[in-house]
């Protein structure tokens, strides 16, 4: 059978809510057109009404390669504030080649439109096993009003790839639409999954956490996050073909996790290895605040006039490039990036000011060329006057900081890749101690290497600094022009970490059957 000819498509959909679930479960198959029974495509969660306009559950298109079908749905708010839902594949196979299949949601305020993207071109994620899979992650609709949604699923022929496999694939889902409800402890959740469990909150950060002291609790911008802190060794996971350690459960139930080789490493090795790129730069200008963002604004090395300019997210930083490649190459154009999730990383750029940050000479402007402290500066007390009480934070004080890639909810919607770095408050937390003190016992020491972080230290008129993971485990910061490594730090999706099985451990890590 040629690929370029008709292939026939049948898409039966039913959008499911988790409280009430008014259709039953259809199925969709591309390799075989069904007969649908239309009847009311009606569903309701505690604050949304969700209709097909076609009052039909099911859709039935014969497509060309390069030709899409659209299903059209409404979302009403029924509930007494903002609704925010999240809408996924759910119970999905999809076995077809990586590419074959992409889709796009978007929506207006009225039925003519326009229309805008809140989804733009991504793939339909591989399954081979029903599962459970992001279709969008934040959808808000303001009190009282109904959006009108369009999704637009393409069957695309991918002219460098053989799509003989298409032949015999198959693609079986349903939708599920919920309520985020930030009461629910998503966090607690994964946790419970991972068969750990916290040790409550803790306040003191200045000494270091030499021995495996576990897991404990600190707000995030989603709800209560949980991390690991000291000597741990239950916190390994393969991913993508790669080993990562768990800086912490995020309060939308999703996993952070910091690179760490192509190998399994025990605390403190020595290695090269634990890095995708050593002798890399920050950013390779530094004579101006702009540069330490990790996006910034203008372009090029015209000067920053304001903090607002400064802090405008239309340059990417020198390291955010590699960081990008790397995830490009290695997780999105090997099709593991349906199981990353777009959770939001801090590149926090408040300036509190002298009176927080103890800096007499802090002007707290964040422009140009003068004198400015940053919020982990503040928070880590890395002063001149070597002040204690480190108060880490996983909350992210600018919503501009807060980088995501579609969520424009908690986050600004900036980045290409849903990829960052570790903040200095996540160092802190894991056990370094407060500024200057040194800890190798911990799981983020790496001897003999330092690496940076996401969080801007302080710019002193000429040169940039950033906070890193120093090669003696203490929380430090270097000149963002120097040459340090990287350590790539993603998010995995909580419905993909529903999937993990192991103990954490180097010789069982957690990962995917």
């Amino acid at each position: 059978m040629n690929l370029r000819t008709k292939r026939m498509i049948c898409l039966l959909v039913a959008i499911a809510s988790v409280l009430t679930i008014v259709g039953s479960v259809s199925y969709a198959y591309f390799t075989a057109m069904g007969e649908v029974t239309p009847m009311d495509a009606t569903l309701n969660t505690a604050t949304v009404s969700v209709k097909f306009s076609d009052n039909d559950l099911g859709l039935n298109a014969v497509l060309n390669f390069g030709e899409s079908v659209t299903k059209k749905f409404t979302i009403e708010n029924t509930g007494t504030a903002d609704a925010k839902v999240k809408m996924f594949f759910d119970e999905m196979i999809n076995t077809y080649i990586e590419g074959s299949l992409t889709y796009t949601l978007s929506y207006s305020e009225t039925e003519d439109g326009p229309y805008t993207e809140v989804v733009s071109k991504t793939n339909v994620p591989q399954s081979k096993n029903a599962s459970k899979k992001i279709l969008a992650n934040s959808l808000i609709i303001p009190l009282g009003k109904t959006y009108y949604y369009n999704l637009e699923i393409t069957l695309n022929y991918l002219s460098d790839v053989n799509q003989d496999a298409d032949l015999n694939a198959i693609f079986n889902t349903k939708f599920k639409v919920e309520d985020i409800n930030y009461e629910i402890n998503y966090g607690l959740e994964t946790l419970n999954h991972l068969n750990v469990t916290s040790n409550g909150v803790r306040t003191d950060f200045d000494e270091p956490a030499t021995t495996a002291e576990g897991i404990f609790e600190m707000e995030d911008d989603y709800g209560t996050s949980y991390y690991y802190r000291g000597a741990v060794t239950n916190n390994y996971v393969k991913f993508a073909g790669f080993y990562w350690r768990i800086i912490r459960v995020n309060g939308d139930g999703s996993l952070r996790i910091i690179y760490d080789g192509t190998q399994a490493h025990a605390n403190g090795a020595n290695s090269s290895n634990r890095f995708i790129k050593t002798g890399q730069a920050y950013n390779s200008s530094y004579n101006d605040n702009k540069y330490v963002g990790w996006m910034y604004g203008p372009s090029g090395t015209t000067a920053s006039t304001s903090k607002a300019q400064a802090q405008t997210n239309t340059a990417d930083s020198t390291i955010k490039e590699v960081v990008d490649a790397w995830y490009k190459t290695n997780i999105a154009d090997k099709g593991y990036g349906s199981a990353v999730s777009d959770t939001l990383f801090c590149n926090d750029r408040s300036t509190p000011g002298k009176a927080e940050t103890g800096w007499f000479e802090d002007t707290g402007l964040g422009y140009g060329s003068n004198y400015t402290a940053y919020g982990a500066f503040a928070r880590m007390r890395a002063c001149f006057g070597g002040y204690t009480g480190a108060t880490p934070t996983f909350r992210c004080a600018q919503k501009n900081d807060a980088f995501t890639v579609n969520d424009t909810n908690k986050g600004n919607g900036a980045l290409r890749y849903p990829v960052g770095l570790i903040t200095a408050d996540e160092i802190v937390a894991a056990g370094s101690g407060k500024y200057n003190t040194n800890n190798t016992s911990y799981y983020l020491y790496r001897s003999g290497y330092w690496y940076w972080s996401l969080s801007p230290s302080y710019f002193n008129g000429s040169q940039t600094y950033i906070f890193i993971e120093y090669d003696s485990g203490e929380n430090y910061y270097h000149h963002g022009n120097y040459d340090g490594y990287i350590t790539p730090v993603i998010n995995l999706s909580a419905e993909y970490v529903n999937t993990l099985i192991g103990d954490g451990t180097m010789k069982n890590p957690y990962r995917s059957e």
